[in-house]
């Protein structure tokens, strides 16, 4: 790697050691003639103060800044594709006493005011709406399967990293902080347009995962089941320093007893250095329901070649409770997401597919048959 000088290893070695990441790797991918990109290990951190704790030595076979440069991801965050005929991706704002956001809104080109499904989507640290949206592909399959999708946005006024702030007791509470807001946001897609008030679900990556459990635990009668992607489960944390801990090694007591049980679907590669794969573990046990009775166990590899298990329970009827997906040898990224989008891993198993399947086909469906007129 001659095109490196040694004054260039040297700013980049003072920038990363001051846990300036991103003009770490923009000095050094400046020399290398490609695009700077966002650094991933903050990704599900309270604030942009925990990447000084992390040297380029903590990602997995990074023994350099070298070889880390290498480790990280090559493509700016993406924006949504060009839209269908007829489809809409539309940017509103929704207020309340807690605070104010802008989400952006996918309507597919087939809707006709018939009520669809709604698919809220919770970014991770350092996204946006429409990197989120080019990274799961989700408004391609809402185009083809029919369903309405929604990205709330966390601005860096909310949280440096505009991570959610899942790990701050006021906003792990119904009504209250945060939730109140993405239940807001939700209410008001609800009331502005053609939404089947049974089949709204919500899904999350990272520190937006770890939100999800929480509008999934605090707002059951709202969603009618919850997708984690590489998050925590309600209650993993109380405050900043308990957030650190529970994303290292899981949450010491993951609030359960208290939650009410909601299909969930988990993906979480188990060699995953930002957020801990027993944070997985603990999503599950969180949202079990009662009633699960039967258990079984697959074990596959996607066509990218990633090896999987997933573990699915269901009721004593066969209707479908849970589906955990542990990626083996996969990092903390979206599973089979786009290229074009930050912070995936296009090699699959696709988590989008899987969720779509698990939500409209599957335990959500069932969960909506079950909801109460």
């Amino acid at each position: 790697m001659k095109f490196f000088t040694k004054n260039c290893f040297t700013e980049a070695n003072r920038l990363a050691t001051a846990g300036r990441y991103a003009e770490a790797m923009g000095r050094l991918q400046a020399r290398r003639g490609s695009q700077t990109v966002a650094p991933p290990m903050d990704f599900a951190s309270p604030t942009n103060l925990f990447a000084p704790k992390f040297g380029f030595q903590s990602l997995p076979g990074a023994r350099d800044i070298t070889s880390a440069l290498r480790s990280l991801p090559t493509r700016e965050p993406g924006t949504a594709k060009l839209l269908p005929a007829g489809a809409r991706f539309e940017e509103h704002s929704f207020v309340n006493a807690a605070g104010a956001r802008s989400y952006k809104l996918y309507v597919p080109s087939g809707y006709r005011q018939e009520a669809l499904p709604l698919f809220v989507m919770l970014h991770g640290c350092r996204q946006s709406p429409d990197d989120f949206a080019a990274g799961t592909r989700m408004n391609e399959l809402a185009e083809a399967r029919g369903f309405l999708v929604a990205y709330p946005s966390q601005p860096a006024s909310a949280n440096p990293s505009r991570c959610w702030n899942w790990f701050n007791v006021g906003d792990q509470e119904r009504d209250r902080g945060e939730p109140s807001i993405v239940a807001g946001v939700t209410r008001q897609i609800m009331s502005d347009c053609a939404v089947d008030p049974a089949r709204v679900y919500i899904v999350g990556l990272s520190a937006g995962g770890a939100a999800a459990s929480v509008m999934a635990a605090t707002y059951p009668d709202l969603y009618a089941a919850v997708g984690v992607h590489s998050g925590l489960a309600c209650g993993a944390a109380r405050d900043a320093n308990s957030a650190f801990a529970a994303m290292r090694q899981g949450a010491s007591h993951p609030r359960e007893g208290s939650v009410n049980s909601v299909p969930t679907i988990v993906f979480h590669g188990d060699r995953d250095m930002v957020v801990s794969p027993i944070n997985g573990d603990q999503v599950i046990a969180q949202f079990k329901s009662a009633t699960a009775a039967r258990r079984s166990v697959v074990h596959g590899r996607s066509d990218g070649g990633v090896s999987y298990t997933c573990s699915t329970e269901a009721d004593s009827n066969g209707r479908p409770t849970s589906e955990h997906w542990v990626l083996h040898g996969a990092g903390h990224a979206w599973s089979g997401g786009s290229p074009g989008g930050s912070y995936t891993d296009p090699r699959g198993p696709d988590a989008s597919s899987e969720m779509v399947r698990f939500f409209l086909d599957g335990a959500g469906r069932e969960a909506a048959r079950a909801s109460p007129e």
